[in-house]
Formats: structure tokens, C-alpha cells, sequence
């Protein structure tokens, strides 16, 4: 089960941090993955990171975003800034590369002035 949370509505060039729990009982050996999915488009990739910490990021994001992990807290973060419209989206987090069946509800970001 994968609880985000995190989302909101914030201005152009504002920060937001994303929290993504999972209850897998084994989740410190997962590679994991922030996506996002905007209406009328596809789900898409956003961040990765492996079970030891090596990250990697879209071009869209790259710079801007941040993403980390504690495996005690069984928790995947996602650091947003210098948020732009176009990032505006339902947030997942779920298992790199081969997802979990349950993605959770996600979470909304919308950014707005």
C-alpha cells in the first residue's frame, strides 16, 4: 500500500515536499519512483532512486527537484522547487521500474498564481 502526501496549491516558483509511505515489509531492497500524471496525459516518470540512494530525474525536473528516502521510515520524499505551471499533476510514488499493481490515490499539486 502506497500512502503520498505532501500536494497543494502553491505559486509559480514556490516549494513543495512530497511524502510517499509504503507498507511493503521488505522496502529498504526497492528501487523507487516519483511519477506524475497531468490531465489528458500520461503517467510519467519524474525521479527515481535506488535501494542505496543513486537518484535520477527527468529532463523537466532536473535541477529543481530532489528526491530521497528513509528506509527506516519505510518513506520516499519528493523536494519540489522552482515549481512551474506545467508541473502541476496527481503525484505517485510506487516500486522502479516494475510498479506495484496499487499506485494509492496520489497526491494534487497545482501550481497557480
Amino acid at each position: 500500500q502506497l500512502q503520498a502526501s505532501g500536494g497543494g496549491l502553491v505559486q509559480p516558483g514556490g516549494s513543495l515536499r512530497l511524502s510517499c509511505a509504503a507498507s511493503a515489509r521488505i522496502f529498504s531492497i526497492y528501487d523507487m519512483g516519483w511519477y506524475r500524471q497531468a490531465p489528458g496525459r500520461q503517467r510519467e516518470l519524474v525521479a527515481s532512486i535506488t535501494n542505496r540512494g543513486t537518484s535520477n530525474y527527468a529532463d523537466s525536473v532536473k535541477g529543481r527537484f530532489t528526491v530521497a528516502r528513509d528506509n527506516a521510515k519505510n518513506t520516499v520524499y519528493l523536494q519540489m522547487n522552482s515549481l512551474k505551471p506545467e508541473d502541476t499533476a496527481v503525484y505517485y510514488c510506487n516500486k522502479f521500474p516494475n510498479n506495484w499493481k496499487d499506485w494509492g490515490q496520489g497526491t494534487q499539486v497545482t501550481v497557480s498564481s
